[in-house]
């Protein structure tokens, strides 16, 4: 049996925040911006209305209207974050009361930017033991409250989003995930962080004037290590699976910076026509970014039945991780 993913949703906030608005407050431009990253635009939530949770939930309805799954059907919630609503409860949780899935267990999996591979390959797991059928994953990020809008380095890269996939198993064809590889090197912990906020740096005066609670990033650093730890991990699951580059229909990248997205696909020899985008129009998303463009290919007919699908995902840890899904 393989785990496949019946429905996918997702969520962008309304409010849309240009290069040219970002070139009113920062020293930059959309030239600048664009060469660097690929980036246009970002959504950026309204902290009282769209919270982490408020977008998750709203994925999620998405997903779960496609796969026609009732929420009481639902056996588990996952739900990739790191830019929760509180410290606790768990975004999860709030889910399942949101969508009143009462036979739900949840979690949240704070896996940075690789969230929504490592919950797809949780889920993927336990449907395959036998333990859950109906398994809800969703990613929800608020990563302009962690941002430092005076600094340039991160500003211009991260916005706001959810996203959603309802994954069951399926045993009636070759549909489905083939394979997951995950990764993690703790020695790289600080090249992109939030130093403040957890246990070891309490939030106080000193932690804000420092703005020690906004994310903090060696962007150079990040580049080297993604494109190659990446390149890594697909040559590992494709030689592993045997599976020739050109038999690979799509590739869903996370959407960091398209610099990251053209070396890999150079190092890959795979025409970047075959690597879905949208970073242009959405940003660095973190966890959600990956199922946000799987969704939106899922629903302009982008991806086919049969289509073998190969997903990437790198975060802050590092974790990172890719997988081979047939569609």
């Amino acid at each position: 049996m393989r785990s496949i993913i019946k429905g996918t949703g997702s969520y962008l906030p309304k409010k849309i925040l240009s290069n040219d608005d970002l070139a009113t407050f920062l020293d930059t431009s959309d030239e600048w911006i664009t060469s660097r990253t690929g980036i246009r635009q970002r959504h950026c939530a309204d902290p009282k209305l769209e919270t982490t949770s408020y977008m998750a939930i709203k994925a999620a309805e998405g997903a779960l209207s496609m796969a026609k799954t009732s929420p009481l059907d639902l056996d588990l919630i996952l739900v990739g974050t790191v830019t929760p609503d509180y410290r606790m409860p768990t975004v999860a949780c709030m889910v399942q009361e949101g969508l009143q899935a009462k036979n739900a267990a949840a979690l949240d999996i704070g896996a940075a930017c690789a969230g929504s591979i490592y919950a797809l390959s949780i889920a993927d797991a336990f449907l395959k033991a036998g333990k859950y059928k109906n398994i809800l994953v969703v990613a929800s990020e608020s990563m302009s409250s962690v941002i430092d809008w005076q600094d340039r380095n991160t500003a211009v890269l991260f916005g706001d989003g959810a996203s959603a996939a309802v994954v069951c198993g399926n045993d009636q064809d070759q549909s489905g995930f083939i394979d997951f590889d995950l990764y993690a090197d703790g020695a790289q912990q600080k090249t992109i962080w939030v130093k403040a906020g957890g246990s070891a740096v309490p939030i106080d005066n000193q932690a804000l004037l420092e703005k020690a609670d906004k994310v903090i990033m060696n962007g150079r650093e990040v580049f080297k290590f993604a494109v190659r730890a990446v390149t890594e991990a697909i040559q590992k699951i494709i030689d592993k699976n045997h599976i020739a580059t050109k038999d690979i229909a799509l590739v869903v990248p996370h959407q960091a910076n398209l610099r990251i997205i053209d070396a890999i696909a150079e190092r890959m020899n795979v025409p970047k026509d075959r690597f879905l985008i949208n970073l242009d129009r959405c940003a660095n998303t973190s966890a959600a970014s990956l199922l946000l463009a799987y969704d939106e290919a899922s629903r302009t007919g982008r991806i086919k039945k049969g289509d073998l699908i190969l997903m990437l995902a790198i975060g802050a840890g590092f974790v990172w991780g890719a997988s081979l899904y047939r569609a």
